[in-house]
């Protein structure tokens, strides 16, 4: 693109993700983040966040950029057969309003540089009678398995947004830690800063610089001083918060080499690689109905159940146990 587009959003794009919109429209996902983060997108001529909700009738500024720096649109993804059965076989909850799925480990949520599988691409494999594929609503990290939730339609990923943005989402994680937390429970409130320059490029440090961000932890098990079973619960959202989290008090997760994982502490003990950090329950109010309280559960994966077994933690969790210090 050589120059400018100022493009309006339209009735039918009302309430969309920023980018996955302009990803719609042939910006690809890196490139989206990248000129939000330099603030050359905007919308009415305001800075705009990647993940922000679009409403009808905004002037949406995309820089320009020339085709090196991006792949041409290839339209309506085609999915074979085995694509989906596959993202079927990760739902575990559907109601017809909102839709939640397990997802894997080493699964990301959306696509970015080189990124051909992710659960954005797979979602037509859930589309409606109509054709229409459920909205994402959340995301999480591409090591990280366990639930994340879909709307069905637009208005029930605006209403869920905003549960999220309310706090009126309770997220319980399950993780094992290299090394045990000083107290059986607790709480870490770290501000979290991402670095784009430097030593730390990339990556999430504590900084006062950084945003406010608050977890609550609570030990489970643990293996003498190795290692521990630790329930997290975020009550903030945070890019890779119970990771930096963890990490910051002396505990890393086990599998986490961005943040201070050491294989070489367990090199006697045979742990299948991941990323040990399970988002295992959400709970919150049901937006169609808000006295009913809508509980998921995602089922541990067998790979972190064998490492449970393998460190000697019980697996058979019972969510109802977890209880967090307030």
């Amino acid at each position: 693109m050589s120059g400018v587009q100022n493009i309006i959003v339209s009735k039918e794009e009302n309430g969309q993700r920023l980018d996955r919109w302009l990803g719609k429209k042939g910006v690809p996902f890196f490139l989206v983040h990248k000129f939000c983060r330099s603030g050359q997108l905007r919308i009415d001529g305001k800075r705009a966040k990647a993940d922000v909700r679009l409403v009808e009738g905004q002037n949406v500024r995309v820089p320009p950029y020339t085709p090196k720096d991006s792949t041409p649109h290839k339209g309506p993804v085609k999915l074979s057969e085995k694509d989906r059965a596959y993202i079927k076989s990760l739902v575990i909850y559907d109601d017809g309003q909102i839709i939640a799925l397990n997802k894997p480990s080493g699964l990301a949520t959306q696509g970015g540089t080189n990124m051909k599988q992710h659960v954005d691409r797979l979602l037509v494999g859930l589309a409606d009678k109509d054709g229409i594929k459920p909205h994402l609503v959340h995301r999480l990290d591409k090591d990280t398995s366990g639930i994340l939730l879909l709307a069905r339609n637009a208005e029930m990923a605006r209403a869920l947004g905003k549960s999220f943005k309310a706090k009126d989402v309770e997220k319980t994680y399950i993780g094992i830690t290299m090394g045990v937390p000083e107290l059986m429970q607790g709480e870490i409130k770290a501000p979290l800063h991402k670095t784009e320059t430097g030593r730390d490029k990339d990556r999430v440090v504590v900084s006062d610089e950084g945003k406010y961000a608050h977890t609550m932890f609570s030990v489970l098990e643990t293996m003498r001083k190795q290692a521990a079973l630790v329930a997290f619960q975020p009550m903030t959202g945070r890019t890779h918060q119970i990771r930096v989290h963890s990490a910051y008090m002396g505990c890393p997760l086990i599998g986490d080499f961005k943040y201070g994982y050491d294989p070489e502490l367990f090199a006697q003990i045979n742990l299948k690689k991941r990323l040990h950090l399970h988002a295992y329950r959400l709970r919150l109010p049901h937006p169609a109905n808000r006295k009913k309280i809508l509980d998921l559960q995602a089922p541990i994966p067998d790979d972190f159940v064998a490492n449970m077994k393998e460190l000697g933690f019980d697996h058979s969790i019972k969510a109802d146990n977890i209880q967090f210090e307030i």
